[in-house]
């Protein structure tokens, strides 16, 4: 992991013309391409699970950097296909009074891994240096003690065994806003923007200056910050899983293709009667009859012309009506 200490300089941008290639008008990596590379990575991920289970590595993975940057979205696609036992997912809510009077990185503690465990900090004991130092949350005292114990900290969990990797996704103020104005819009993700996040929006400068000091103390040999540029949401994610992938060493331990025996013949089996059974409501027909009722009311306001192409099913136009290339519109997280 040496090869990668410090905070060095972003690589150099692509030509346009093979920027162009590999991006869509606004400047996001195209939704087939990524769809593909994610596709490779994921496979590659599922090897790693089993090369961390098989050697008994241990493993922890921070997430940090500005709300909305896509931290969670790229947990997601880490862990939609390993196994939750194997690589696991810790996001804390707020510490309770009792918490609140232990030694600060004691609540963090009981969920580092064990042998053969992946554990992926959705936020961490980085909290101290961002959100607790900005909002007043925590004492200049309590705030000096986390950037002298931290360092210290890590070197512990290094010297260990502890793989351990952070980082921190970077976000414009711009992207942010955009962000920000999506999930008021959809209410699926309106959930997202607590009232932390709303006031935090006034102090971008503040969260900087707080991001800028962490760097500063926490960067160390033994565990460096490694920055990924977040305004496009699938970019992040392909760089951040590539990365992560490049810094264990491991090998492909896929259980070779089988087939399937026989399955025996069940004999002496009598399934129950089905009016003894308790079923879920099947809403096809409640589905029919929204479908039947906007087709009418299409059909009231349709012109000749339009009659003659017949109904469009709901499903078929509300695709047609989203952007593929929008990461929001399309497995955004």
């Amino acid at each position: 992991m040496s090869s990668w200490y410090g905070m060095q300089a972003p690589q150099e941008p692509l030509d346009p013309a093979t920027e162009s290639r590999i991006t869509n008008k606004k400047g996001w990596i195209r939704s087939r391409l990524y769809e593909r590379k994610l596709r490779e990575l994921q496979v590659e991920l599922v090897k790693l699970q089993e090369w961390v289970k098989a050697k008994g590595l241990r493993v922890v993975v921070i997430f940090e950097g500005r709300d909305a940057a896509g931290k969670g979205g790229t947990i997601t696609r880490i862990s939609g296909v390993t196994n939750p036992r194997i690589v696991r997912t810790v996001a804390l809510g707020t510490p309770t009074e009792r918490e609140k009077t232990q030694w600060y990185f004691q609540r963090y503690v009981p969920h580092l891994p064990a042998a053969g465990e992946m554990v992926l900090f959705d936020r961490s004991w980085y909290n101290r240096a961002g959100v607790e130092r900005v909002m007043g949350f925590c004492t200049e005292d309590e705030y000096r003690e986390f950037f002298r114990s931290c360092p210290e900290f890590e070197r512990m969990l290094v010297r260990s065994g502890i793989h351990l990797l952070k980082y921190w996704f970077s976000i414009s103020d711009e992207e942010q806003e955009r962000r920000f104005q999506s999930r008021v819009d959809d209410p699926t993700k309106r959930w997202k923007l607590s009232p932390m996040d709303l006031e935090s929006r006034a102090k971008w400068v503040e969260f900087s200056q707080a991001k800028d000091d962490m760097f500063a103390h926490t960067d160390i040999k033994q565990a460096p910050w490694f920055v990924v540029h977040a305004d496009d949401k699938r970019r992040a994610r392909l760089n951040c899983i590539s990365h992560l992938l490049s810094t264990i060493p491991y090998e492909d331990l896929t259980p070779d293709p089988f087939e399937l025996p026989p399955r025996p013949r069940q004999q002496a089996y009598v399934r129950p009667p089905m009016g003894d059974q308790t079923f879920v409501p099947d809403i096809g027909p409640a589905l029919a009859e929204e479908l039947d009722a906007q087709q009418s009311r299409k059909a009231a306001t349709r012109t000749a012309a339009d009659d003659d192409e017949g109904p469009v099913e709901p499903l078929v136009e509300a695709i047609a009506e989203r952007d593929p290339d929008d990461p929001d519109q399309v497995g955004s997280g």
